[in-house]
This record gives structure tokens, C-alpha cells and sequence, in this order.
């Protein structure tokens, strides 16, 4: 019987570049002048600049400069589309291999976290308080670059560690928990005060968070996997506690011998990834769809291919088919498309009489997140069911506003459009403090 060590199949996918791999790939950069890759970041990290430092040796400068345009710059270095972004758009890329941006990036910025080096400092104090309501990657940017700045921050995160899907769900091979924790950790000691265990709604109070912060920033990600609406659905493993628990307590995992992963996102391709190196004989992704509409990034969809896993494309689940309580099979019915839907993708449509059964003992859904609930708790005004921002990131109450995954109705969530989300929104946050103290002096 082969024994699988969940800590050796799940260890993280790229190992560290050697010194001598970061300086022979630093000086193939050509250091271009408006350089395309430095574009293509959302954060727009000087990337030439950084490497160039990487390549005579200061790897401090190196980190400072990645840090200050994205201070979750060692979680991005790891989970970041590189091909979709800066490595897509770099010039060798044309007739060459690009260079390993992320792997430079991420050479940098964990060398100032192992050997114990804080880049930044906090600023001079304001006088002024900011609440946090969320500590992902978003919240814990907008709180370090505000704590840089100056100010007073608290930030309140309902889980019991903080750095949202960094911390919990993003699989190990991209991302161990270590390296979230450590950005927890630095922005802690920019003077930062983050509280977890507490809650909006439930142990935080809204009223008291108005009345105790000059300003607010709202940053509280997306709500549970929605419910398929099928029957046997209670025998369907949540896809985010799935990748959870392989992050958390791997040797608690169950795995089946036949998985079935819904969905072809890069949340499922994730949990078939997990399903497949823990053991499972065989891993199937279902999805309504077909290839050409599936969200998972190409290079994701090469990567569990390669894997072994199983596609079924134009395929619905219509019931989770169990037997003494164990699942047996997962029915389903063939898909065609049709006119396109409101997210302009071609809507399925069932083929009449095509119903099958997938035989598995399994089944995991990974089909996205729902709406964030705090909107109608606290009465904002949204869009498409994400919270209502304008270009500043002030949403329709006064004083409060909002980033990442939470405002997210236009264009793909992703953890760098978030951490830029945060660093816009302090600065917003800071000017317009700063403005209003200016005001008052003028009184």
C-alpha cells in the first residue's frame, strides 16, 4: 500500500532559486526603459529597478522597491498569473523565455523575511484612527500603507488568522501558510493592532466602529460556495474548506479513490490538484460549459491537465447519488449552448433524455463565492451585488470605503487587484483626513 505524505505532495510547486540561479537570471533583464512588464502589473512594481538590485547585490533595495508598490509583494511573487501579466508581457518573451519575474520577486522579498529585516517604518503620528474591517490582502495593505503614512489602525478579521484566502485558501503549492502569516506579522510591526475573532455584526459592533474611527475601510472578501440546489447536495464538500483543511490539518484530510470536482475555475482546478496528489485513482472536473468559457487561467488548465485529472465539459449535475449514507455516483444531464446570459458567456442548456451517471465516492463543488453579506447589513449601495464604490473607493456611506474581492463587479478577482485596491484607498483615506484636518485648523 503506497503511504502518501500530505507534507511532501503538497509542499510548495517551485523551489527557491539558488544565488546563483537570482544573479544569471537577474542579468538576462534588459532593464528596459518604460517597461511593458512593469505596465502589466496591477500594482506596477518598478520591475527592471528591482531586478537590477537583485543583480549587484542588494536584495534589501530589492525587497524596498517590490514593497513599495505591493506590500504583499511575497504572497504576489507566489500566486500572481505572472504569463497573464508581466511575464506575458515581457520582451523576450517574443522569441526567447521571459524572465522568472515572480521567482526574482519572490527571491527578494523572502530574503528580508528570513533574515528578520523591516524595510518600512511607521510614519509620524496624525492623530487620526482608521477600522479595517477584513484582514485579507487588501485590508492588511490599505492598514500598512495607512500605518506608514501615520495613522492609527485597527483591523478586525473575523477567522482566527488573518490574511484571508492567503492564509486559507490557496493551496499549498503556490502558497504555504508560512509566507502569509510572516506579511501578517510585518504589518504588525508597522504598529498596526489587528483583533481577529471578531466579526461584524455578531461581537463588532457597526455603531461603535463609526463612533471609534475617523474613517473605515471594508475589505471583507466574498461569502460561502452557493448552494447548487440538487438533491443528495448535503454529501458535496465545500471547495474553500476542502483546500482549507489541506493547508491546515492535511492529515485530516478524506480523499476518495473516484473524486468529482464542480466547476473550472481556479478554485476547482485546486481542489482536483489536492484530490489528485493525495491519492485519488481518478479526479473529474465538471463543468456546464465548455473549455473556451471555463475562468481557470490557460496555464492552470495546463496544469492539472498534466496532473491527470479528467475533464467533462458541457456537463450540469442534476442529483449527488448516495448509498448508507457514502456517495456512489453524481447524476448528470449534457449541456448545449445557448444565447449568451448576463455574464455574456453562452448559457447552458439541457439536452433532453441525456442524463448519466459519473460514478465517484466524492464529490467537491467549486463554483465561486457569494455576495458579500455585509452590503445589505449595513445598507450600502451595490452593483451587480458587490459594494458600490466611486474612483477614490468611498462607498455611499460617508467616511467609509471599500477593496478587493467585495467591489469586485467588473473583471476577475485577484489577489493583486486587491492588494492595489488597498494601497489606493489609503492613499484616498489618508488625503482625505489630511484634508479634513486641514480644514478644521483653518477654523
Amino acid at each position: 500500500m503506497q503511504i502518501i505524505k500530505p507534507e511532501e505532495v503538497l509542499s510548495e510547486y517551485y523551489p527557491p532559486l539558488t544565488d546563483h540561479e537570482a544573479l544569471v537570471e537577474a542579468n538576462r533583464c534588459l532593464y528596459c526603459y518604460d517597461a511593458p512588464c512593469t505596465h502589466a502589473c496591477p500594482t506596477h512594481i518598478d520591475i527592471p529597478k528591482f531586478i537590477k538590485k537583485i543583480a549587484t547585490g542588494n536584495l534589501v533595495g530589492s525587497a524596498r522597491t517590490i514593497l513599495e508598490s505591493n506590500l504583499m509583494g511575497a504572497t504576489c511573487a507566489r500566486v500572481c498569473p505572472v504569463q497573464e501579466l508581466c511575464e506575458g508581457a515581457c520582451v523576450l518573451g517574443a522569441e526567447h523565455k521571459p524572465i522568472a519575474i515572480g521567482r526574482l520577486q519572490r527571491y527578494a522579498t523572502d530574503y528580508v523575511y528570513q533574515q528578520g529585516i523591516d524595510v518600512f517604518k511607521p510614519g509620524s503620528p496624525t492623530g487620526k484612527k482608521v477600522a479595517v474591517i477584513g484582514a485579507g490582502p487588501a485590508g492588511l495593505t490599505c492598514a500598512g500603507e495607512l500605518a506608514k503614512l501615520g495613522h492609527q489602525v485597527t483591523v478586525f478579521e473575523k477567522r482566527e488568522l488573518a490574511n484571508g484566502l492567503s492564509t486559507y485558501g490557496i493551496i499549498v503549492l503556490r502558497e504555504p501558510v508560512e509566507v502569509a502569516l510572516a506579511e501578517v506579522e510585518m504589518v504588525r510591526r508597522l504598529g498596526v493592532e489587528i483583533k481577529t475573532q471578531m466579526e461584524l455584526g455578531h461581537n463588532l459592533s457597526w455603531d461603535e466602529v463609526r463612533a471609534s474611527f475617523d474613517a473605515v475601510f471594508l475589505s471583507v472578501g466574498l461569502g460561502a460556495v452557493p448552494a447548487l440546489g440538487i438533491p443528495g447536495e448535503e454529501h458535496i464538500l465545500d471547495g474553500l474548506e476542502f483546500i482549507e483543511t489541506s493547508k491546515m490539518n492535511p492529515q485530516n484530510l478524506k480523499v476518495g479513490q473516484e473524486v468529482v470536482v464542480i466547476g473550472a475555475g481556479n478554485t476547482a482546478v485546486d481542489c482536483a490538484t489536492i484530490a489528485k496528489r493525495l491519492g485519488a485513482e481518478r479526479v473529474t472536473m465538471v463543468y456546464r460549459r465548455t473549455e473556451r468559457e471555463m475562468t481557470a487561467y490557460d496555464f492552470e488548465y495546463s496544469f492539472v491537465k498534466n496532473e491527470g485529472v479528467e475533464f467533462r465539459f458541457l456537463t450540469q449535475p442534476v442529483e449527488v447519488l448516495a448509498e448508507n449514507g457514502q456517495v456512489v455516483g453524481l447524476k448528470c444531464v449534457r449541456m448545449s449552448l445557448g444565447a449568451p446570459d448576463a455574464s455574456g458567456r453562452p448559457a447552458p442548456v439541457p439536452v433532453p433524455g441525456s442524463e448519466f451517471v459519473l460514478p465517484c465516492d466524492q464529490v467537491v463543488k467549486a463554483i465561486g463565492q457569494e455576495k458579500p453579506a455585509v452590503a445589505r447589513l449595513l445598507g450600502l449601495e451595490t452593483e451587480k451585488g458587490f459594494i458600490k464604490v466611486n474612483q477614490h473607493y468611498q462607498t455611499s456611506l460617508p467616511g467609509v470605503y471599500a477593496g478587493g474581492d467585495c467591489i469586485r463587479a467588473k473583471g476577475s478577482a485577484s489577489t493583486v487587484m486587491a492588494v492595489q485596491d488597498g494601497k489606493l484607498a489609503a492613499f484616498a483615506i489618508h488625503h482625505n483626513l489630511m484634508a479634513a484636518m486641514g480644514a478644521a485648523a483653518d477654523d
